[in-house]
C-alpha cells in the first residue's frame, strides 16, 4: 500500500549518503517508512561535495529507491549541512539610543539584521546563533521592554566556504530535487541526542565519524561554539594500512581488536594479530598507532573548548557516531580531559520504530539523519504511482516542484529557525527582494527631494514675486508723494 504522509531526510555523509522516510505519529514518535544508503567516499570529503555530477546521480538514485520503496512521488526533502571548514565566530552589534528608550522588537531585529548582513571572505553565513544582549552594562536573554541607552548583541555566527554552500544547492538542482529546509546537521544532531539538562548546566557533544569529527558546546542551553575537525575513524583504518595491508583489510581489523585505551599491564608483547593467512602484526605495535591516532582526535576535541567553559562543564561530554563505538572511548576522554562525566549517545532521544537494521543496530551511526529527520514538519508525499500503468502509455508531464517554488516569499531574519540554513535560491530571492526595496527607497527620496526643490523653487518665486510687487509699490508710492 503506497504511503500518503511522510517526510525525507538526506545526509551527506563522507562513507554514505543516507536517504531516510518516516512518518510523524500523533503521539509524537516516528515510524520509519524506508531507509536507503549508497556509497559516496568517492565524491564526498569530509562531508563536503567533492564532484558534482557523481553527488547528485547519488541523490538522484536515493530519491529513486525511497520512491519505489513507499510507492509515491517525492517532492521534496529535508538536507542536513556539515562537514569540512564548518567554524564559529564570535560577533557584536552596538546601537546607541537616546536617554532612557525602551527596547523594542524593531531594535532586536535591526540588531540581527546588521549580524547576519556581516560579510566574511569567501565563507557563507549558515546560521547565527544568539548568545545574549547586553542592556547598558546588564546582560539580557530578552531585552525588549528593557529601558536603556545602549544595546548590544552578542552574536555566534556558523560559517561554512562559499563554494562548499554553492556547490551543495547545485547538486540538488542538477537532480530536480527540490529542498523543503536545510538545517545544520550538527545542530539537528544535539537537538536530538543531548537532554535539556545537558545544554542547560553546559556540555560538549563530540560527533566521531569517518572523515570528520564535529565537536558542539553548549552552556546556558545556548551553543557556545562549533567546530569540525579534518580527523576521523578513517585515519586510523589509513594508520592500520601503512602495514602494507589493502584499506579493507585494515577497517577489518579495526573493528574486530581497536581500542581507544589499552592498560599496558593488559598488552601481551607475545601476542600476533593476524593480518590474513600468511601475515600478522605485533599486539603491541597495533595498539600503539590505533592510540596514537585516537589520542591526537582527543587532544583536538579538547583545544576546541573555550577556555572560559572548561570547567564549567557540569553535563559532561556526549560522545555518538560510528567512532563511538571502539571500546574504552570513555576512558580515552576522560584520562585526557578529567571529567568523570561521559556518555555515549547510542541513540536519539524521540521514540522511533522501525524494522531496518541499521536503526535498530542503535550504534550512533543513523542520529544525525534521524535528528535531520525529526525537525522535519511539510508532507514530502507526492502523487501515489500506478503499479499498473502502461509504461509505453503517453503520460502526461509531471509538474516539478522546485526549491523556489517551496520558498517563493523570503523568510525576513527573526523569523528564522535556529539551525535553518537558507537555501540559495531563498537567499537569491531575500537579495533580490532587499535590492527592490533599496531602489524603491531610493526613487522615493529622490521623488520626495525633487518635489521639496520643486516646491522650494516656487516658494522663492513666490517670495520673489511680492518682493518685487512691495518694491514697485514703494516705488510708485514714493513718486506720488514727490508730484504732490
Amino acid at each position: 500500500m503506497a504511503a500518503k504522509e511522510f517526510i525525507v531526510a538526506i545526509e551527506l555523509g563522507s562513507s554514505k549518503m543516507t536517504g531516510i522516510a518516516g512518518k510523524k505519529n500523533l503521539d509524537g514518535s516516528i515510524s520509519v517508512l524506508a531507509v536507503v544508503t549508497e556509497e559516496s567516499g568517492s565524491f564526498i570529503r569530509k562531508g563536503v561535495v567533492y564532484n558534482i555530477d557523481k553527488t547528485a546521480q547519488c541523490i538522484s538514485n536515493i530519491v529513486k529507491k525511497l520512491t519505489t520503496t513507499l510507492k509515491t512521488e517525492i517532492v521534496h526533502v529535508y538536507v542536513g549541512v556539515g562537514g569540512q571548514s564548518i567554524r564559529s565566530v564570535k560577533n557584536n552589534i552596538v546601537k546607541n539610543l537616546p536617554e532612557d528608550t525602551i527596547v523594542t522588537q524593531e531594535m532586536v531585529n535591526e540588531l540581527m539584521d546588521g549580524n547576519r548582513n556581516m560579510s566574511y571572505q569567501d565563507q557563507e553565513i549558515l546560521d547565527a546563533a544568539t548568545q545574549e544582549y547586553k542592556v547598558d552594562n546588564q546582560y539580557q536573554m530578552d531585552p525588549v521592554g528593557i529601558q536603556c541607552s545602549r544595546l548590544e548583541g552578542n552574536f555566534l555566527n556558523i560559517l561554512w566556504r562559499k563554494m562548499f554552500y554553492r556547490n551543495l544547492n547545485k547538486c540538488f538542482d542538477l537532480a530536480n530535487v527540490a529542498i523543503a529546509e536545510m538545517y545544520l546537521a550538527p545542530l539537528a544532531l544535539a537537538d536530538s541526542v543531548l537532554t535539556d539538562a545537558e545544554k542547560r548546566s553546559g556540555c560538549v557533544l563530540v560527533d566521531l565519524g569517518a572523515d570528520t569529527t564535529t565537536v558542539s558546546v553548549y552552556f546556558k542551553n545556548v551553543l557556545r561554539h562549533l567546530a569540525v575537525i579534518p580527523l576521523g575513524g578513517n585515519n586510523i583504518t589509513k594508520d592500520i594500512a601503512s602495514l602494507q595491508m589493502e584499506e579493507s583489510h585494515a577497517e577489518e581489523m579495526k573493528l574486530k581488536y581497536a581500542s581507544a585505551f589499552t592498560d599496558n599491564s593488559d598488552i601481551d608483547s607475545s601476542l600476533n594479530l593476524s593480518i590474513d593467512s600468511d601475515r600478522s602484526i605485533e599486539s603491541r605495535k597495533f595498539v600503539e598507532i590505533v592510540e596514537g591516532r585516537m589520542q591526537e582526535i582527543v587532544e583536538n576535541v579538547w583545544y576546541q573548548v573555550p577556555s572560559e567553559y572548561a570547567d564549567r562543564l557540569l553535563g559532561g561530554i556526549i560522545l555518538t557516531g560510528g567512532g563511538s563505538n571502539m571500546r574504552n572511548i570513555e576512558t580515552a576522554f576522560r584520562n585526557h580531559t578529567h571529567l568523570e562525566k561521559i556518555r555515549i549517545a547510542k541513540f536519539v532521544t524521540q521514540a522511533i520504530t522501525a524494522k531496518d537494521p541499521l536503526i535498530t543496530a542503535k550504534d550512533g551511526r543513523m542520529n544525525t539523519v534521524l535528528g535531520i529527520l525529526a525537525k522535519g514538519d511539510m508532507n514530502c508525499a507526492g502523487d501515489e504511482i500506478d503499479p499498473n500503468a502502461d509504461l509505453f502509455a503517453e503520460s502526461k508531464p509531471a509538474t516539478t516542484t522546485t526549491t523556489a517554488d517551496i520558498h517563493r516569499e523570503p523568510r525576513k531574519v527573526n523569523e528564522i529557525q535556529s539551525g535553518v540554513v537558507l537555501t540559495e535560491a531563498e537567499k537569491l530571492k531575500a537579495e533580490e527582494e532587499k535590492r527592490r526595496a533599496e531602489e524603491e527607497a531610493a526613487a522615493k527620496a529622490a521623488a520626495e527631494e525633487a518635489a521639496a526643490k520643486a516646491a522650494e523653487e516656487e516658494d522663492d518665486k513666490e517670495n520673489g514675486l511680492k518682493t518685487l510687487g512691495k518694491k514697485l509699490g514703494n516705488f510708485f508710492r514714493k513718486m506720488v508723494a514727490e508730484d504732490e
